[in-house]
């Protein structure tokens, strides 16, 4: 044997072993030593299994609750997250579990959500969205630090009050036309049998594309459908994500995903583009998402001394368009499908709130200081928030080492609040928990349970949810026109099936019965 042909078996040896030890340290060592390090704490939960975690049992349990629909109860938190359902009855409110390699603690304690969440100290990060997530959730979301703060400070603006009215006539024109859809599709008994989950999301994907994108519009609802496409797809890669690579391989899954976000990416660059030339030459309205992110981001840059240097890149704005989507588009759709849900099961407050929109409006249009008049309308969106939270967890990440409560958390671990769990929690609520009762928020949010109060629909802290506002205005805009129009209730053919596709979302459908007042 040749010296270079040793040396070269000497070397590829090494390489093979340095690897395989950094696979083991990454992959075993380090999780087991984290594992016996959180036990000693009194964190338990289940065993970490090899690169997995417990991401198989988990999907195993998910994919048995969805074999079959529920009884008709709000009582979900057993279907929708079965495995914290499971692991908080077994190893307490705080436990731990594994997705992948990385260790997740689970925190029900009201003062260390809110320790976590104000984050005053800078101990916690958002956790990293994977490059497959990254695709449908982008923006301010995802940002830390510096960035976050300056992109949050440009797009704050566009949220308040007064830019909200003018946004009004573009709700008022997606409302209606829902509104005559649903009436040319009532029969001549005065009834029809619709599916509003899939109406909603249309209604949602035509407000924020008339409301983000102006007179661009028809490119806007071309992103929506793209984006709708792109969230089935994550739900899908989601399974596969702890397998290193996984994203590479070139699966019909992948290969669309990857032309989806190509696309997505190509008419956002369009539409901003266009809409700088338009801003340069002065011919452009900015009572849209887009033309007031673009002015708050120019305003921010010359405030800044830096006229030249915009404080959001094209990038940037491109992301946060995406943002606008996803979040504007699905929590509204969500909140709608399951207040109509709850007031078909319940007419009583079905007919208290349609009895306060018709003393607040009549049978005129919803105006929008109308809407912050509706007590009962505001009370029963808010228990539905409650019973069915469009995100059912909030998670953050340890960076250094970290004092939370009693234990401690070395960097690497995520912290997760189960929101679905606490906010059905007896503890916090009372053992009418499961029950909708919009009453409980007649006082507001702050005396609306038995003790400390954690309602987080929309997050909680600095980083609480920017669109709030939006998203509200628009459910009850949309609710009221509906209660003036409609009566409503159940179909035969609804199956109670909540299941999380990256929002909590109806499994089978809403299938409603409509019927004209």
């Amino acid at each position: 044997m040749s010296v270079f042909l040793f040396i070269s078996l000497v070397i590829s040896a090494l390489l093979f072993l340095t690897c395989t030890l950094r696979l083991f340290c990454r992959f075993w060592w380090k999780p087991k030593k984290l594992e016996r390090y959180l036990r000693q704490q009194g964190i338990k939960g289940p065993t970490y299994r090899f690169l997995i975690g417990n991401v198989r049992e988990e999907f195993s349990l998910i994919k048995q609750e969805r074999s079959k629909p529920m009884n008709l109860s709000h009582a979900i938190v057993p279907r929708v997250v079965p495995f914290l359902h499971r692991l908080v009855k077994e190893y307490g409110k705080m436990s731990v579990t594994w997705f992948g390699n990385t260790p997740r603690v689970i925190i029900m304690d009201p003062e260390l959500i809110r320790e976590v969440l104000t984050n005053k100290l800078g101990h916690f990060k958002k956790s990293k969205f994977s490059r497959v997530a990254r695709a449908l959730i982008s923006g301010l979301v995802i940002h830390e630090g510096e960035k976050w703060a300056k992109h949050r400070r440009i797009i704050n603006p566009a949220f308040h009050q007064e830019k909200l009215k003018r946004m009004l006539p573009a709700f008022h024109t997606s409302c209606y036309e829902l509104i005559t859809r649903w009436e040319e599709s009532v029969g001549s008994d005065g009834s029809c049998e619709l599916d509003v989950w899939p109406e909603f999301q249309n209604l949602t994907g035509d407000v924020i594309s008339r409301t983000a994108f102006g007179s661009s519009y028809k490119q806007g609802m071309q992103i929506f459908q793209y984006q709708t496409e792109q969230a089935r797809l994550l739900f899908r890669a989601a399974k596969s994500t702890v397998i290193p690579g996984y994203r590479f391989l070139p699966t019909e899954v992948n290969i669309r995903r990857n032309k989806i976000e190509k696309e997505v990416h190509a008419l956002l660059r369009r539409m901003i583009e266009q809409r700088e030339k338009e801003m340069k030459m002065g011919n452009v309205s900015n009572d849209d998402l887009l033309g007031l992110l673009m002015e708050s981001n120019f305003k921010d840059s010359q405030e800044q001394g830096n006229p030249d240097s915009v404080a959001m890149t094209i990038e940037d704005v491109i992301d946060e368009c995406k943002l606008f989507y996803f979040a504007g588009q699905e929590t509204t759709a969500i909140l709608l499908t399951w207040t109509m849900v709850a007031l078909s099961i319940d007419h009583k407050w079905q007919m208290q709130a349609r009895e306060e929109v018709l003393q607040v409006f009549g049978r005129n249009k919803p105006d929008f200081d109308g809407t912050n008049r509706l007590k009962i309308v505001t009370m029963i969106l808010y228990e539905v928030l409650r019973l069915y939270p469009p995100a059912t967890a909030i998670v953050r990440s340890t960076y250094k080492n970290v004092k939370l409560g009693d234990i401690a958390l070395p960097p690497g671990v995520e912290v997760s609040i189960p929101v679905v769990l606490l906010h059905h929690d007896p503890e916090i609520w009372g053992e009418d928990a499961d029950e909708f009762k919009p009453e409980r928020f007649s006082e507001g949010v702050s005396k609306a349970s038995k003790n400390q109060v954690i309602f987080i629909p929309f997050g909680w802290g600095p980083r609480i949810c920017v669109g709030q506002n939006f998203a509200m205005i628009e459910a009850k805009l949309a609710l009221a026109m509906i209660l003036q129009r409609f009566s409503f209730e159940l179909s035969p053919s609804y199956a109670h099936a909540p299941c999380t596709v990256v929002t909590l979302q109806p499994q089978h459908g809403a299938q409603i019965i409509l019927r004209r007042l």
